[in-house]
């Protein structure tokens, strides 16, 4: 699967899993950042088996990298090699360093991708038809992503992110996170007389 264009930092992933998404609906975690500005986001779960992905975004990550060298993005002094970037092996660890990654991440490359809630993504089914259901939305399906990896600086911080482009809902999956759980499986068949007693 070709990019779409001549755009070397975007890349359109094959079949991915979907984590943490917060597609339909822009989401800020005010817990870390009380400041923090709501953005549509989901986590892609990348198979390490599709390495024809994993190379086109290596490659777009290194013009990413290429690109912030050449406009001046980065301080002066610190090696392209060092710098971040936003996609993790899911067989260690996160970016903390000491917390690893949760069993849905195994054997999965891991990257987030982003984007402002004025630029909603567009959602769509394997015909191209747009997805208008949110329960049709949720982590744990099978998807395609499309992203744009670009450098970024801000105080203390600077390295590569990841923007969030459009989505493409390949198949259902297991849900990831607990999932809702029905009425049925909280109350059963249950006489009145055992609760009732």
């Amino acid at each position: 699967m070709a990019n779409h264009n001549s755009n070397p930092t975007r890349v359109v992933t094959g079949k991915v899993r979907l984590s943490y998404e917060h597609l339909m609906k822009p989401y800020a975690n005010t817990e870390n950042d009380p400041k923090a500005e709501p953005k549509y986001s989901v986590t892609v779960l990348l198979p390490k088996s599709d390495t024809a992905t994993k190379a086109r975004i290596d490659k777009a990550i290194q013009a990413a990298l290429e690109k912030g060298r050449k406009d001046k993005k980065f301080k002066d002094g610190v090696p392209l090699e060092k710098l971040p970037t936003p996609i993790y092996d899911g067989d260690g660890y996160r970016a903390d360093g000491y917390t690893e990654f949760g069993p849905e991440c195994k054997g999965m490359w891991v990257f987030t991708a982003s984007c402002r809630q004025d630029r909603k993504p567009e959602i769509v089914d394997t015909h191209g038809n747009p997805i208008i259901d949110a329960s049709e939305i949720y982590s744990g399906i099978w998807a395609r992503v499309s992203c744009e990896f670009y450098p970024y600086a801000v105080p203390a911080r600077q390295g590569i992110g990841c923007g969030l482009g459009n989505v493409q809902k390949l198949s259902d999956g297991e849900p990831l996170g607990g999932g809702r759980v029905s009425a049925a499986d909280d109350f059963g068949g249950d006489d009145e007389d055992d609760w009732m007693s």
